[in-house]
């Protein structure tokens, strides 16, 4: 396992095939946008590197307890626009999976939803909170608890802005799993090491139509298939699985992410 400092409030980490980006920022990991950048160059960094699968966690006792207000401007603008960090995020090509213990919180939730997975810890708490001071999420979170809980709830989970539990979030969808506090470390990992055992092509496959059908629509993904599949077909770790289904039946490739 190899660790650097990638900036002074993320760290990461090589676990074999998984980059574990750690948030450091005392007390709770709160936002601004020289730490949301660093978070980015980290998730960009991973996918220079070895790394086929992301694994996002905290260190500190929330996860992100939310933004660092008092570093916005009157317009709410600290750094890149919430476009361009959600289209950064949205073009890491590895599955990324939030790892979420304590509080979730406002933007602290939002970079959550912004990974395809979230597993959160049982005595966690989640929510999009910004309504408590008149404010409004800024970073994607309205979009994406629509998305993910259908329009109706989220609303609900943007306008009462309670703090949910998970397993709440996990029956309206909007996260996938909720696991014990003293096991979040080890499945998160075991769920990162799965995927990065996986096609890691055809995973960027998948992301690819499921953004492009979240944007723009399920016949605009169909549409997309031929196109996307043609990288799939090309991949080497499609010929390892079609030659180990041959020889041994499903389930029995072991894949080398190219």
């Amino acid at each position: 396992m190899s660790q650097h400092q990638a900036a002074e409030h993320v760290q990461v980490e090589l676990d074999g095939a998984v980059a574990i980006v750690t948030m450091a920022k005392p007390p709770h990991n709160l936002l601004n946008g020289t730490f949301i950048e660093d978070l980015l160059e980290a998730f960009e960094g991973a996918v220079e590197s070895d790394a086929r699968a992301i694994l996002l966690r905290s260190s500190m006792k929330h996860f992100s307890a939310g933004a660092d207000v008092d570093g916005f401007g009157s317009d709410g603008r600290d750094g890149a626009s919430a476009t361009e960090v959600l289209d950064r995020l949205a073009a890491i090509p590895l599955p990324t999976i939030a790892a979420v213990h304590g509080l979730a919180l406002g933007g602290g939730f939002e970079i959550a939803l912004a990974c395809d997975f979230i597993m959160a810890s049982s005595s966690s708490r989640l929510g999009l909170v910004e309504t408590s001071i008149g404010l409004m999420p800024l970073l994607g979170g309205v979009q994406r608890v629509v998305e993910r809980a259908g329009t109706a709830r989220g609303k609900e989970i943007a306008m009462f802005g309670r703090r949910h539990d998970p397993e709440l979030l996990e029956r309206w969808g909007v996260i996938n799993v909720v696991v014990a506090d003293d096991a979040l470390d080890e499945a998160s990992r075991s769920w990162a090491q799965q995927l990065a055992a996986g096609p890691t092509v055809a995973y960027a496959a998948i992301k690819e139509l499921a953004l492009i059908a979240s944007n723009t629509g399920v016949r605009a993904a169909d549409q997309a298939q031929e196109s996307a599949a043609q990288k799939v077909w090309a991949s080497e770790d499609l010929q390892r699985g079609l030659e180990s289904f041959s020889e041994s039946g499903p389930g029995t490739a072991i894949f080398q992410g190219t």
